[in-house]
């Protein structure tokens, strides 16, 4: 028999080496934890490439310096689906991030449905129609349990349910017209409420708490419509869902703001406008920053971005900065197109355009501009590596970001 001091010995060398395999497991389980989770730190700019035929998504890796910023292209999905083209402030690739998935949905306007892409894996996840077979432009907008369709031709906003995997369920469908019987061009939401703008200068919002979406009973003309016929197209929601925002498609630079606290849409108050209150460039597509200091605008035909600098508690705006006309435009590109921001935090440090080609075969692009900012003066700079080919469109128009701004 071993003596008591051997056996001890024994004990004590088991409970040593079991020390440290649990400690060497513990290790392994991080690295594991932590190799998994560097898969999904990239940042990627999405595109809808919206192409009729073949549909696909152009997925970038953004990179490069702080002074120097890229994006180098990863992988082209196709979406089982045909394109169409849309408006310039429509967001047509709409991002889901709800801490077990990451999904990109993109619009198939030639084939009436949504696809699904999977972000962890680079994959499609199918084709999801709505009830309607009609072709146009798509909107989409989200909050990670429900995505929002707005289709063009049948004046229709459907409700999709995210499902597990990146898919989709179809529950209903909802009236959507503008007064003038315009289709929805942007739109935006926050919790339970759903701001739409159309192509008619009226807007409305949708009350969504119970999943398909219910008109709130307010649509009405924009007060930029009434003065100077703006049309407000781009919309964007703050953070604490106080205030909506309307960009307006027309000959000035124009932002509209609604008090939407109530849960309903109130009179606009215009901003801009004839008096060039807002300065230059394009007001179509609007974008707040992630710290809710400047609106981005962009969506026309000048090749300009603009930034114009908001009060988050007042709801209140003033002239800000506005870019060079972005390289290439007027040679290889006509237009920008939806802004998103790489930073999910302060200004988002630079914007991503997208710039749509001239159609006449040659290819669009992404433009990549930085941010400065130090809250009453701005300054939006075009990087060296800019802009980043998309050879798979010729009009590209709509882009997402992921990780995607936190509201």
């Amino acid at each position: 028999m071993p003596t008591t001091v051997g056996w001890k010995m024994k004990v004590t060398a088991y409970r040593f080496l079991t020390a440290i395999a649990t400690a060497m497991a513990g290790l392994m389980l991080c690295a594991l934890a932590s190799f998994a989770a560097a898969k999904h730190v990239n940042h990627y700019v999405i595109t809808n490439d919206d192409m009729p035929g073949t549909n696909s998504a152009t997925i970038y890796v953004a990179g490069g310096t702080a002074s120097a910023p890229k994006l180098t292209q990863k992988k082209v999905v196709p979406t089982g689906g045909s394109g169409l083209g849309g408006y310039f402030a429509a967001p047509q690739v709409n991002i889901v991030q709800d801490g077990k998935q990451e999904c990109a949905y993109v619009s198939d306007g030639g084939s009436s449905d949504i696809a699904g892409i999977a972000l962890r894996t680079l994959r499609g996840t199918g084709d999801f129609p709505g009830s309607k077979g009609d072709l146009g432009n798509i909107s989409l907008a989200s909050n990670g349990k429900y995505l929002y369709a707005a289709f063009d031709t049948s004046g229709t906003l459907a409700t999709f349910r995210v499902e597990p995997g990146c898919k989709l369920k179809f529950l209903g469908d909802t009236a959507a017209a503008g007064l003038n019987g315009g289709s929805v061009d942007g739109m935006a939401l926050h919790r339970s409420i759903l701001v739409a703008a159309y192509a008619d200068g009226s807007v409305e919002s949708f009350n969504t708490s119970a999943g398909v979406a219910v008109s709130n009973g307010d649509e009405q003309f924009s007060t930029g419509n009434k003065n100077d016929r703006g049309i407000p197209a781009g919309v964007d929601i703050t953070q604490d869902g106080h205030y909506a925002i309307f960009g307006d498609a027309g000959q000035y630079v124009e932002v509209e703001v609604s008090d939407i606290s109530s849960g309903k849409l109130t009179p606009t108050v215009e901003y801009g406008g004839p008096g060039g209150g807002l300065g230059s460039g394009d007001s179509n597509a609007v974008r707040l920053s992630p710290n809710e200091s400047l609106i981005y605008l962009s969506g026309g035909f000048t090749g300009q971005v603009a930034a114009a600098f908001f009060d988050k508690t007042k709801g209140t705006l003033s002239k800000g900065c506005v870019s060079k006309p972005l390289k290439g435009h007027a040679v290889h590109w006509v237009g920008t197109g939806v802004t998103v921001t790489e930073a999910t935090s302060g200004t988002g440090k630079v914007l991503w355009v997208a710039e749509a080609g001239g159609g006449d075969g040659l290819p669009s692009s992404i433009g990549i501009v930085k941010v400065s900012s130090n809250g009453s003066k701005c300054s939006l700079t075009e990087s060296k590596n800019s802009p980043a080919s998309d050879a798979k469109t010729t009009f590209l128009t709509s882009i997402g970001a992921y990780p995607p701004r936190p509201f």
